[in-house]
């Protein structure tokens, strides 16, 4: 089968075509594209419309290099969504997560909901841009009236390539108005939250087909017809947990890209107290798993920080800067990854340099020791997440698995393995699209099994890199964890 997968991220999308087949996976991309938020008028945007541009774009170059499509399929971050009116017009681009505005409905929400009930629900870590506070704040707005559906954002790519509005379940997990349950919407917080029960679509499975491409869609990309969109597991990381290539259950995977998922892979959700207040999440997962995990911040800190060197016109070669960085002391300067002054976008390196002075440290003095600083802080986040989810859920966990992007930063590997005292299998980067192509593939009758012969073939056929810890460092890493603890 020849299939394409659509995966946005934060700062891009692209397309990738698979190849797939019994013993045969096969990835490329096609097509990539900026995903450049934009402020107007004080609030930060998604330029929903360029994505989609840039998706018609990568469907036509995957016809001209593998000719006909047998399928295509739509993964991207959570939580942002666009609202419909009852001509199934956009009311306006989506605000993106990172946009103050959404924080200022939390208390309201919690009035009506409180944080033990909705956790008790939703299994949600709290985080102040979940979609039930962007709704919430949302409400608020004249143009709210009018909107008859809420489409996360691989849901409305979806509607415009097929005409058929739908939740798929992974993603509607990350709303907070979900039951991770039931594993279907809460009537009950609906209610209580004051929200139209027609904001929320039926829910879609990973491996429903969703509908195909329109007539339109067809003739702008040059493909012929018919082509399916199958739901995935739309949530970019339940596609790229399905592309972990584990060998058995005790595992615990980082999915690091801007943002880094950290958890371990589960049954059933864990909704205790203790659970809610580490901040763990239980979001949905592909064959009825759960994505217990938290949220940490990721390489974003990394992103921010050589945006702003370069707008400044310092060097700003990451490969350059790794290699320096390797060379720097262990733990001159270590933050708390997940401080809330680290979200927005910013001058990245000041921030941390402002953290270090207020915890009696003292701030890197180089962009190597800045970015060492970034480096050895991930990797204590990843420990203290992969030992409280182990602890919280009873799942023991003898490997690390990192794909995404982080895969490739050979330094950041070898750290987690260090900090974690655990062997780090380092890819494949390109999880997320393996994950999306292989749920495609088995709805189109090509593979067969669950997620255990899915895994099989990934690492029959994909790259993956080991990085065993280096002996003797638990007391370094447990003394650096002591010094975040004081701080947090």
């Amino acid at each position: 089968m020849r299939l394409a997968a659509v995966d946005l991220g934060a700062s891009s999308g692209r397309v990738m075509v698979g190849r797939v087949g019994p013993g045969r996976l096969e990835l490329h991309e096609v097509n990539r594209f900026a995903n450049r938020p934009v402020r107007v008028a004080g609030t930060l945007h998604w330029d929903v419309l360029a994505l989609y541009a840039g998706v018609l774009d990568g469907l036509r170059a995957a016809g001209r290099d593998v000719g006909p499509l047998d399928g295509v399929g739509i993964d991207s971050w959570a939580v942002d969504v666009g609202l419909l009116d009852a001509d199934g017009a956009l009311l306006g681009n989506p605000v993106h997560y990172r946009d103050a505005r959404h924080a200022t409905a939390v208390p309201g929400v919690h009035e009506l909901v409180s944080p033990a009930d909705l956790y008790r629900v939703n299994g949600l870590q709290h985080l102040p841009f979940n979609t039930v506070f962007q709704l919430a704040a949302m409400r608020q707005l004249a143009g709210f009236g009018l909107a008859r559906h809420a489409l996360l954002v691989p849901d409305l790519l979806a509607y415009w390539l097929t005409g058929a509005v739908g939740a798929e379940l992974t993603n509607a997990s990350t709303t907070g108005l979900l039951d991770a349950t039931t594993r279907q919407w809460s009537t009950d917080l609906v209610d209580r939250l004051r929200l139209p029960h027609e904001l929320f679509p039926p829910l879609r499975q990973p491996g429903d087909r969703l509908g195909e491409l329109t007539a339109d869609v067809l003739a702008e990309t040059g493909l012929t017809g018919p082509v399916p969109v199958t739901a995935v597991g739309s949530h970019d990381t339940a596609s790229a947990v399905v592309g972990v290539p584990a060998e058995s259950e005790r595992f615990a995977y980082v999915s690091c890209g801007t943002w880094s998922l950290v958890g371990v892979e589960l049954p059933d959700p864990v909704l205790t107290e203790a659970s809610r207040e580490a901040g763990f999440t239980n979001e949905l997962g592909v064959d009825g798993t759960v994505r217990y995990l938290r949220n940490v911040m990721g390489l974003w800190l990394l992103q921010e920080s050589l945006r702003t060197w370069q707008s400044a016109g310092l060097p700003a070669d990451l490969t350059e800067l790794l290699h320096a960085a390797a060379r720097e002391p262990a733990f001159g300067a270590v933050v708390d990854c997940d401080d809330d002054r680290f979200l927005p976008p910013g001058d990245m390196p000041a921030r941390i340099a402002e953290v270090c002075r207020e915890t009696g440290q003292t701030p890197p003095q180089s962009q190597a020791a800045t970015v060492r600083c970034i480096l050895d802080s991930l990797a204590l986040a990843y420990r203290r997440t992969v030992r409280q989810a182990a602890e919280l859920s009873g799942r023991s966990v003898d490997v690390v698995h990192l794909v995404g992007g982080g895969a490739r930063n050979t330094l950041l590997c070898q750290l987690t393995a260090d900090a974690c005292g655990l062997p780090v299998l380092a890819g494949p980067v390109e999880a997320a699209a393996l994950g999306n192509v292989l749920v495609q593939a088995r709805a189109g009758g090509a593979l067969s099994g669950g997620l255990a012969e899915l895994r099989t073939l990934l690492r029959a056929t994909q790259q993956v890199v080991r990085h065993d810890p280096t002996p003797c460092q638990e007391a370094a890493w447990q003394a650096a964890e002591d010094r975040v603890r004081r701080t947090r």
